[in-house]
C-alpha cells in the first residue's frame, strides 16, 4: 500500500466524529494551557496520561497532539499582551510583540503569530508525513547498539544544554534513571530499588511518575510564587487579518522560521526553544529595517513564532520512528504509548499504520482548527487571563491526585505522586532543570534494555558498542556535547580576563 493510501485511511479514521472530537478538544485545552502562564503543554499531557485507561490509544494521542500545537499557538498570547511567555518556545515572542501591542498593534501582532503558526505548523506537518517513512525505513537496520548510542546521545545533550550545569543536569538525569530501574530486573525477575516495598516490585508507573514530578512539582513551584492581584492586560481588537503591509513583512519569515524549526525541533535538545532565538536572530540580520527590532518589528514576531510551531511537528520525528522524545512533551508522549503497549520505533508504521497515519492526519485538522479559532477568540483568551491563580493551582493539584489514584486504585500511588511532587518542587527550587529527569525515567529502561541485547550478542565484549560505523558517530557527537560547553565556557573566561582592566 502506498504512502498516499495511509494519508487517505488516516484522514477517513480523524474524520470520525469521536476523533474530531478528541481533536477539537486537545486544541482548545492547548491554546488554554498556553494562554495561562507557568501552565505548559507538558504539564497538561502529564495530567491528561490517566486517559489511557480508558481511551482507545488513537484518541488519546490526538488529544495530547492536539494539546501540543494548541499550546504552542497559545503561548504567543501571553506572550503579546501580558509580556509574560505562558509558554517556554514563546519567550522569544515577548521581545518584539508586547511593544507591539503597548503601541496599539497588539491585533497584528496576535493576528501574524496566528497565521505564521498556521502555515509553519501546516509545512512541518507535510514534513512530517513526507520524512517519518523514510527515517522509519532507514532506522529498520539499526541494532541494539546503535539505539544505545542514540539514547546515550539524548542523555548528554540534555543534561549539559539545559539548566545552565552540566552538574545539575546530570544529576537529574541520575535520579530519573534511578526511577526507572525500580521494579524487577528484566532478565533475573529479583527485585531491585524497591526498599522492601512490595507496591513498588511492578516499577514506578510511568504515568504517575509523570505527573507527579512534572505537574505537581510545576504547580506546587508557581503557586509558591504567585503575586495576589489581576494581572494588568493589554486590551486588544477583534482579530480577523493583517493589513497587506504587515502581510508584505511576515510571508517571508514564516517560511525562514519554518525551515529553521523543522530540523532543529527533531534534534535532541534543540526543540522550539532554540530555533525561535535562531529565527529572532535571523530576522534582525536580514531585516529591511532592523532599527525597528526592540521597538515592536513584526518579523520579530512572525519569524519565530512559525519555528516555534514547525518545531512541534518536527520533533514528533524521532518519537514516532526512533522512540526518542526531544522535549518534556514528546517525552510525557512517550509515556503515554506505553500504557498502551505500544512501542514507537520503525517498525510502528508497519505495526500499527492506521494509528500513525490517523495521528498525522489529525494535525492538519487541527491546525484548521486552531486558526479559526485563535484569529476570532482572542478576545475569549483574554478573559481566562484574569482566572484567580490559587483556584487554578488548586484544581490541577486535585486532578493530579484524582489521576493517580485512578490509575494505581492503592493510596500508595497517592505516595509516590506527593513524594515525586516534592521532589520536582525542590529540583526547580534549586535549578535543578526537569527535562534531564523526565528523559531518564523513560529512556532509561529502553538504554538498558539495547544495552544488555548488545552485550549478549557479543558475549559481553564492550567492543561491540563502538563496532557500527552510525554508532561511532553518535558516540562521537555525545562526546562533542559534553566537550563543546567546556571549551566555550572556557573561552568566555578567558576574553572576560582579557577585557577586565588591569589595576
Amino acid at each position: 500500500m502506498s504512502t498516499f493510501d495511509y494519508v487517505m485511511q488516516g484522514f477517513a479514521a480523524a474524520v470520525t466524529p469521536e476523533n474530531l472530537l478528541f481533536a477539537l478538544l486537545g486544541v482548545l485545552l492547548g491554546t488554554l494551557v498556553g494562554v495561562l502562564p507557568g501552565i505548559g503543554p507538558a504539564m497538561t499531557v502529564a495530567l491528561l496520561l490517566p486517559i489511557t485507561y480508558s481511551v482507545p490509544a488513537a484518541a488519546a494521542l490526538i488529544l495530547f497532539a492536539g494539546v501540543l500545537y494548541g499550546g504552542m499557538y497559545g503561548g504567543s498570547t501571553t506572550s503579546i499582551l501580558l509580556n509574560t511567555p505562558g509558554e517556554s518556545a514563546s519567550v522569544i515572542t515577548a521581545l518584539e510583540g508586547n511593544k507591539m501591542a503597548r503601541a496599539g498593534r497588539g491585533a497584528q501582532a496576535l493576528a501574524t503569530a496566528a497565521l505564521g503558526s498556521f502555515v509553519a505548523g501546516t509545512i512541518g506537518t507535510v514534513l512530517l508525513a513526507l520524512l517519518a517513512p523514510q527515517v522509519a525505513d532507514w532506522a529498520v537496520h539499526l541494532t541494539s547498539a546503535d539505539y544505545f548510542a542514540l539514547t546515550m546521545l539524548a542523555f548528554c545533550t540534555v543534561a549539559t544544554m539545559l539548566g545552565g550545569s552540566a552538574v545539575r543536569g546530570f544529576a537529574a538525569l541520575a535520579l530519573g534513571l534511578a526511577l526507572g530501574l525500580v521494579g524487577l530486573d528484566p532478565m533475573s525477575s529479583q527485585e531491585r530499588f524497591t526498599m522492601g516495598v512490595g507496591e513498588l516490585a511492578n516499577g514506578v508507573d510511568l504515568v504517575i511518575a509523570a505527573v507527579g514530578l512534572f505537574a505537581v512539582g510545576e504547580a506546587l513551584y508557581t503557586a509558591s510564587r504567585l503575586r495576589h492581584g489581576t494581572p494588568e492586560v493589554i486590551p486588544v481588537s477583534r482579530v480577523w487579518w493583517l493589513p497587506k503591509e504587515d502581510l508584505k513583512r511576515s510571508w517571508k519569515p514564516w517560511l525562514r522560521g519554518a525551515a529553521l524549526g523543522f530540523p532543529l525541533g527533531a534534534v535532541p535538545a534543540g526543540g522550539p526553544v532554540i530555533s525561535t532565538f535562531l529565527s529572532y536572530a535571523v530576522e534582525k540580520k536580514l531585516a529591511k529595517h532592523p532599527e525597528e527590532f526592540g521597538k515592536g518589528a513584526i518579523e520579530g514576531v512572525a519569524g519565530p513564532e512559525a519555528a516555534n510551531n514547525a518545531g512541534a511537528a518536527g520533533m514528533l520525528v524521532p518519537l514516532l520512528t526512533l522512540g526518542l522524545p526531544t522535549s518534556a512533551t514528546a517525552a510525557v508522549m512517550l509515556a503515554a504509548f506505553g500504557s498502551y503497549s505500544i512501542e514507537p520505533g520503525p517498525l510502528l508504521f508497519q505495526t500499527q499504520p492506521l494509528l500513525v497515519w490517523t495521528l498525522i492526519a489529525s494535525l492538519y485538522l487541527g491546525n484548521v482548527m486552531l486558526l479559526v479559532l485563535n484569529l476570532p477568540l482572542v478576545g475569549i483568551w483574554v478573559k481566562i487571563l484574569r482566572i484567580p491563580r490559587p483556584y487554578l493551582y488548586a484544581g490541577i493539584l486535585v486532578c493530579a491526585s484524582l489521576g493517580a489514584y485512578a490509575g494505581s486504585q492503592q493510596y500508595s500511588g497517592l505516595l509516590v505522586l506527593l513524594a515525586l511532587g516534592i521532589a520536582g518542587l525542590a529540583m526547580r527550587r534549586y535549578g535543578w532543570p526537569v527535562l534531564p529527569a523526565i528523559l531518564g525515567l523513560v529512556l532509561g529502561p529502553i538504554a538498558e534494555e539495547n544495552l544488555r541485547k548488545a552485550l549478549q550478542v557479543s558475549q559481553g565484549d564492550p567492543g561491540v558498542l563502538v563496532a557500527s560505523p552510525f554508532a561511532k558517530v553518535v558516540l562521537g557527537l555525545a562526546v562533542l556535547s559534553l566537550l563543546v560547553p567546556l571549551v566555550l565556557r572556557g573561552l568566555r573566561t578567558v576574553r572576560a580576563r582579557s577585557a577586565a582592566p588591569v589595576s
